[in-house]
């Protein structure tokens, strides 16, 4: 009987409910009732990216190689386990191992699940759904990803510590819903010999070093996706420097999310009525400008411009997810997806230390406020290829 994999996609809703639920999304706040300072929090961050860097393309070969219900297991158990460390952990090396162990949850399911839907689609013959199911995705994300935040918000200034509580819960719930999808089988790794690692490594190599598009929208996409990234992390030491109450976080991000959904809703017709160059130009100025006003310092100009920075992001991944799996074959989809993921990884690195060395000398308008003013110039320099044709 032919199997039918419609179900993976409301399975899919499901999960990423569970495994975006943003309980911890204020863990830098969370770190500094702990006693840990700026640096050491910064430290914590690149650790994670630095862990994340060597964890990401393994775990993608292993979606491709195996399964990938396997690579989300092994993920949920491993935010299980770093939720605990970081509840119970006294020290900095505790914290910093939770944090390598929470960068392998992340991994294994990153790009993992769009693959599974994706791959099931192409099982069902209906590949025409995928820019609506990621959409909606993004829309489920955004929700348990602000549902989360709001009810920690409410917890910052009475217990804390349970925001971990409900994490390993939810953590849980999330491993018995990996366990009800059906793998979706293709074909390529079904032959009797199976494709090896350093094949699927090489044939990953080939394809971004032949097809400069690809390889340029992800440079892109890292870069953009880590100053706004870091923008919502250190807006967090705003918050808790200028003594925002409970009620102030949570109305904060309720309000960034609605924005961020009707982002999310949009971005089937932007991507129809503009190019990838005119989005990206488009994109890029609105980021400049964004940072650039930053460094004005008016309390609630950085709200609005905390509430632009979060939005603009919302455009970007739907997008970009659509354009990826356009270029990316499904044998290939899991590990260069998880490419994707690694030059974030690399780019959180080198800048989300920096960014916290410039905060902690000099504050938060004048590190992001620089940020933009470097961004523009760099914007200027690059006008003639943005000029220049396809």
């Amino acid at each position: 009987m032919k199997t039918n994999y419609a179900s993976n996609i409301n399975k899919g809703y499901t999960y990423s409910f569970l495994s975006w639920f943003g309980i911890t999304s204020l863990w830098v706040m969370y770190l500094q009732t702990r006693g840990l300072t700026l640096v050491e929090i910064g430290l914590c961050e690149s650790i994670f990216h630095i862990a994340s860097f060597l964890f990401e393309v393994p775990s993608g070969v292993l979606a491709d190689r195996l399964t990938y219900k396997f690579d989300l297991v092994i993920g949920r158990l491993a935010a299980i386990l770093s939720a605990a460390i970081i509840l119970f952990g006294q020290t900095f090396w505790m914290f910093a191992l939770g944090f390598i162990i929470s960068a392998l949850s992340y991994n294994m399911q990153s790009g993992t699940m769009e693959a599974l839907l994706y791959d099931s689609l192409v099982k069902d013959k209906a590949t025409k759904r995928y820019p609506k199911v990621i959409s909606h995705i993004d829309v489920i994300i955004e929700f348990a990803d602000t549902l989360g935040v709001v009810i920690a918000g409410f917890l910052v200034h009475w217990h804390f510590e349970l925001t971990y509580v409900i994490g390993i819960v939810v953590g849980m719930m999330g491993l018995i819903t990996v366990l009800f999808f059906k793998e979706p089988v293709i074909k390529k790794r079904t032959v009797e010999k199976p494709t090896s690692v350093k094949s699927i490594v090489v044939n990953s190599y080939k394809t971004m070093k032949g097809n400069h598009q690809l390889r340029n929208l992800m440079l892109f996409d890292a870069l953009y996706a880590t100053v706004c990234t870091s923008y919502f992390y250190y807006f967090q030491t705003l918050m808790e420097n200028d003594h925002f109450s409970g009620w102030m976080i949570s109305a904060l991000m309720v309000v960034s999310a609605l924005l961020n959904i009707v982002g999310i809703q949009l971005t089937p017709t932007i991507q129809k009525k503009f190019s990838k160059r005119e989005l990206i130009i488009a994109l890029s100025v609105s980021l400049a400008c964004m940072l650039m006003l930053t460094w004005l310092a008016w309390l609630p100009l950085l709200i609005a411009m905390f509430l632009i920075s979060q939005l603009l992001p919302s455009f970007i991944d739907p997008i970009f997810s659509s354009y990826y799996n356009e270029m990316i074959s499904s044998e290939e989809r899991a590990t260069l997806l998880s490419v994707a993921s690694v030059l974030f990884s690399a780019a959180m690195i080198f800048m989300f230390p920096l960014l916290g060395w410039l905060i902690q000398i000099n504050g938060f308008s004048f590190g992001f406020g620089l940020v933009g003013c470097v961004l523009a110039v760099v914007l200027i320099a690059m006008r003639r290829s943005f000029a220049s044709p396809k």
